[in-house]
């Protein structure tokens, strides 16, 4: 089969009267947010200051997060404040942005004329279901609660979240937490009968870990008095009387959720369970732009307080609910299930069948995602460089220093600042924002010095800085599998490599016939990986020396920074793909049924067998570390950079 050169198609939207995606919707697009051990892989990358995602600390001990206006809710409210704005205003900031060739991805398999198509026209025509390591689909299908067994423990009834008023539950945050001088918190019995006041009891106790309750006579009333068991031991160590010995430690559970990223959705759970999100884990993250259903595990919060949250929660419901004794762990999915409508198509019946059997029985270049390398006109990819390189002054200044299009105005003010003064704390006052990546380098320049930037950029979570050089890892595979299939097309040659068991081995001559390119994969970049032996190997070799690192010495003078290498297969053929063309006279209606749909009975609106637009819905499923947008690309030999199409698609930006 031979190899085709990409071309860009543009993606035309229909004329509607109704707008569809909103400009809140259009300015934070992103055709996919995936991690790398998740489901359309890769790591998010925040879209306007192009840094990756905050990650959760792999710390799980259940403590208590406080209530008060603290630095990084004002940076979330800041941030919600700044995202309205003008859809034009993106479109100028993405004129600086990546294309595909900008990273390497440049190639195709199939030989299908490519076609024109609207991806995630709306966040519900992008479903994703986890697939856990047993190989079973998540679904949302059970908002029922599991029964304990203990005969001296009751979950807490449905009065206790409501008995409370929110001024007793300020105050009894406030004495939980030690925010005050208080020894403790009277609660009057308004209802002085035996039944209320144990509901109170089993409130305070329920909501607020650590803290005891008694009753007492004061001036002819009743009051309930909340004080602390333990001090300050009680917040790293709630009652563990408070949890039957017979039931598992953590509490499994379905999310299903709709444009929300996973962080985002657990910092919400967290902030109404009042606990710290490093209680939670998980698989894999998750799209933002998009419905996903995945399996979450919390320590020591019952399904009933989880599954009340159904009832104040928008674009979330929680289900499947079960009690294990272990937490989830990155990386322990078997992959996802993509159920994908790509809107107003133009391709010809025989164009579409020939591009998805061709993704079915051929595949896809496993390239990693646009999502991977950052939106602005500074890539991840070039900090992730210049780490490697030990090259701290470049570093800093890659992150700091002003870039052009369109940000956040603060932003602007404050890489301005900094180019003016260099002065960490001028630069920082005019930064509202403190834990974008920007606000965190900051601090840790005006802690450390400016004489110790190594320091001060190890303010910024681990796995976070670790996603610069993963990046400019997935910039080097991207370019030498480019360079791999140009040069020996899509069948497995003497001296690629190939996976035996987890060792890769290098293809001889007379074996050559037993693989096909589906064996064959390719290195990351690192200290503990072998090359192809042929002219991809020297061009690895070629690529490195350009960029001043040695390929034989990928260790870095500081741990984290030393790049231990990995293999990844060059085509990836789906799994169980399905589609079918639909037509539809209406863009703002749901072209299938989601698990939530189900579970509320609703039916799919009755299609038009002669609409006005046609659309493509596709099924598939992929591993780990693989990209759906990529598959999508194969389909439609289209570059899926947000540059690309915002180029070429103003008339629907505006």
């Amino acid at each position: 089969m031979e190899t085709v050169e990409m071309n860009s198609v543009s993606l035309k939207r229909p004329h509607s009267e109704d707008d569809v995606t909103n400009a809140d919707e259009i300015k934070r697009q992103k055709i996919s947010e995936e991690s790398e051990t998740g489901n359309d892989s890769g790591q998010s990358v925040e879209t306007v200051t192009g840094q990756p995602d905050k990650s959760l600390l792999e710390d799980t001990k259940n403590e208590i997060i406080p209530n008060e206006e603290s630095e990084e809710q004002e940076d979330e409210e800041l941030e919600d404040s700044d995202e309205d704005g003008d859809p034009e205003s993106f479109a100028d900031m993405m004129k600086h942005g990546l294309t595909e060739s900008d990273v390497g991805i440049t190639k195709f398999v199939s030989s299908h004329k490519g076609f024109s198509g609207i991806l995630k026209e709306r966040y519900s025509d992008f479903v994703v279901h986890e697939i856990g390591k047993d190989g079973r689909v998540s679904h949302l299908d059970d908002f029922s609660v599991p029964v304990d067994d203990e005969v001296n423990f009751e979950d807490p009834s449905e009065e206790t979240f409501t008995v409370l008023s929110d001024e007793d539950k300020q105050r009894l945050e406030e004495l939980q937490l030690l925010k005050n001088k208080e020894t403790s918190v009277a609660i009057e019995v308004i209802e002085d009968t035996k039944e209320k006041r144990t509901v109170i009891h089993q409130a305070v106790k329920s909501l607020f870990p650590g803290l005891e309750t008694k009753t007492e006579d004061r001036d002819g009333k009743k009051y309930i008095i909340a004080y602390h068991a333990a001090g300050k031991k009680a917040l790293a160590n709630p009652r563990k009387h408070s949890w039957p010995k017979s039931r598992g430690s953590y509490c499994h559970f379905v999310l299903y959720k709709e444009n929300k990223d996973t962080m985002d959705a657990i910092n919400v759970l967290s902030k109404f369970l009042r606990v710290k999100p490093n209680i939670f884990s998980y698989m894999g993250t998750k799209d933002k732009r998009a419905i996903t259903v995945q399996e979450i595990a919390v320590l020591r919060i019952t399904a009933q307080r989880l599954a009340h949250l159904n009832k104040c929660l928008m674009n979330f419901k929680l289900g499947n609910f079960s009690y294990k004794n272990h937490p989830l762990k990155l990386g322990e999915l078997q992959g996802n299930h993509f159920t994908v409508v790509l809107r107003n198509i133009t391709g010809t019946d025989d164009q579409i069948e020939q591009a998805m059997h061709s993704l079915r029985e051929i595949g896809f270049i496993n390239y990693y995602g646009m999502q991977r390398f950052g939106t602005t006109a500074v890539p991840t990819y070039q900090i992730g460089r210049a780490i490697l390189q030990n090259n701290w002054n470049e570093v800093m200044d890659l992150i700091l220093k002003p870039r052009p299009g369109a940000e956040k105005g603060y932003l602007v003010k404050c890489r301005e600042e900094w180019a003016k003064t260099k002065d960490p704390a001028a630069a920082l006052k005019k930064l509202p924002v403190k834990r974008c990546v920007e606000g965190q380098l900051l601090r840790g320049l005006l802690k450390y010095g400016m004489k110790n930037i190594i320091s001060a950029f190890g303010i910024i979570p681990r796995n976070n800085r670790l996603m610069y050089i993963h990046s400019y890892q997935s910039y080097v595979w991207n370019n030498m599998v480019s360079k791999r299939i140009e040069e020996y097309g899509l069948r497995a040659v003497p001296g690629d490599l190939t996976l035996k068991g987890a060792t890769a081995v290098h293809i001889e001559e007379g074996d050559v016939d037993n693989y096909t390119i589906h064996d064959v994969v390719m290195p990351l970049p690192g200290f503990d990986v072998i090359y192809p032996k042929h002219k991809i190997g020297e061009a690895y070799k070629e690529m490195l020396v350009a960029d001043n690192l040695d390929i034989n010495n990928m260790r870095h003078k500081i741990r984290d920074y030393s790049l231990s290498g990995a293999y990844r297969k060059i085509i990836i053929r789906p799994q169980n793909v399905n589609w079918e063309v639909v037509a539809y006279d209406d863009p703002r209606i749901p072209l299938f049924t989601t698990d939530l749909d189900k579970l509320e009975g609703k039916p799919l609106p009755v299609l038009p067998t002669d609409g006005k637009f046609r659309a493509l819905k596709m099924e598939f499923s992929l591993p780990p570390s693989t990209y759906a947008t990529m598959a999508i690309r194969e389909v439609l030999k289209m570059d899926t950079s947000i540059k690309n199409q915002t180029q070429l698609n103003t008339t629907w930006l505006r």
